[in-house]
């Protein structure tokens, strides 16, 4: 990929990030597209667990390689007493710290916000975890799948009448990312007149309910408990996806539009539906979808995906295809906004790999490089923040309070 412009909006900002696997790392991520200097602290002498989860090739995770592109790596023993006193110097350093251990795990070291704050003010300390510092679980570890459950995710994900169903894509651990990266940025616009820093407090728990506010309102007001209903709406028909002769597509009427429904009627062969009371409106569609679905299905099935979404933009209904992921990569617009770049890693090669969504006219967004070796930069991050000769760092790996490489590990 060619290199980025160093004009990044966030480019004056210094992160220490402290984070592991998903959700924290993917907020740090998002900060490091946006221009940010992020320096992931990793623990000796294995570093991030990502590091070993698959697909690995070589020794190399691809999963680690997508969501830390961009970063320096550093590691020390914090359990140490120089460790401790080398993590106190960074922080004076640092603009922001993230982690996303277990609620107390940073107080036991004796690094917890109280005392960082006492030595940066300015400290912006974002901490994710699965329930959030406060409350009866606050202490009870979460991995995504667990919070998904916990947070009815997956009790309104699936098929009517089926088991539950996980989406697929990590939403507990990606959605506390993004709600941790927009909590930072308003600290930081905030910190420009208060002078200070602050403590945010994500909880994936509470994440996963501010995304699902249609399905908490709806319950809230008809007193009905929300429940599967596969890739439909609960308020709008049709709005889902839709068998056709060589595969599924998606179709969405929108409301208020005037004759989309009688444009969609004649376009399938259904003129007798269009005045139909039973289908007149979207409400009653609603109602009566039992008995309208099988009609649509049976029309839809009698041509392709790409004769249907020919036909039906032609009166800008709103429809497309139901694309597999090797369909998304090679889609021109997906192609033309660049939002799968050719990343070099030294073990895959070049990569296209998943990009920042943000686009910025005069302070560019995107993947600032690959993905650290652990403890890559520790000799070039101590020595650039906390001025350290080499003879220092030279003692300081000899003796293992700083790590600037990773041991053979066995991987699965």
């Amino acid at each position: 990929m060619p290199p980025l412009p160093t004009n990044g909006a966030l480019r004056d900002l210094r992160v220490l990030d402290l984070t592991w696997v998903l959700s924290g790392p993917f907020c740090t991520m998002t900060l490091s597209d946006l221009g940010a200097d992020v320096v992931k602290l990793e623990r000796p002498p294995y570093g991030d667990v990502a590091r070993t989860t698959g697909p690995i090739v070589d020794g190399e995770s691809g999963y680690f390689f997508s969501i830390n592109r961009g970063k320096r790596s550093i590691s020390l023993d914090l359990r140490s007493e120089e460790g401790h006193a080398l993590f106190l110097d960074l922080i004076k350093e640092m603009d922001i710290l993230v982690e996303n251990f277990t609620p107390g795990s940073m107080d036991a070291l004796g690094l917890g916000y109280s005392v960082l704050s006492e030595v940066n003010p300015r400290l912006i300390y974002a901490a994710i975890s699965g329930y959030g510092q406060t409350g009866p679980l606050r202490t009870k570890p979460a991995l995504d799948v667990i919070v998904q459950g916990a947070g009815g995710v997956m009790s309104v994900t699936g098929e009517p009448g089926g088991g539950p169903v996980r989406p697929g894509l990590s939403l507990g651990d990606l959605t506390a990312g993004l709600y941790c990266a927009i909590g930072i940025l308003a600290a930081v616009h905030d910190r420009e007149t208060s002078g200070r820093g602050q403590f945010i407090d994500i909880s994936m728990l509470d994440c996963q309910v501010a995304i699902q506010e249609n399905a908490f309102m709806r319950y809230a007001i008809s007193g009905e408990i929300p429940q599967r209903m596969g890739t439909r709406h609960p308020t709008a028909v049709p709005f889902q996806a839709f068998p056709t002769k060589d595969g599924y597509m998606v179709i969405a009427l929108a409301w208020g539009v005037p004759n989309q429904w009688a444009l969609f009627c004649s376009e399938l062969g259904l003129t007798e539906l269009i005045d139909d009371e039973r289908f007149h409106a979207s409400a009653a569609r609603t109602r009566n979808y039992a008995e309208l679905e099988p009609i649509l299905n049976e029309a839809l099935r009698t041509r392709t995906t790409h004769e249907w979404v020919t036909a039906l933009e032609r009166f800008d209904i709103p429809c497309g295809p139901l694309n597999n992921i090797a369909d998304v990569a090679a889609m021109p617009q997906v192609q033309e906004r660049g939002m799968l770049p050719l990343t070099h890693h030294k073990v895959f090669g070049d990569v296209p790999i998943s990009n920042s969504p943000i686009r910025m006219s005069a302070t560019p967004a995107g993947i600032r490089g690959t993905s650290p070796d652990m403890g890559e930069h520790s000799r070039e991050v101590l020595a650039e923040l906390l001025h350290l000769d080499a003879g220092r760092l030279d003692d300081l790996v000899a003796r293992k309070v700083v790590w600037e490489e990773r041991p053979e590990v066995e991987l699965g």
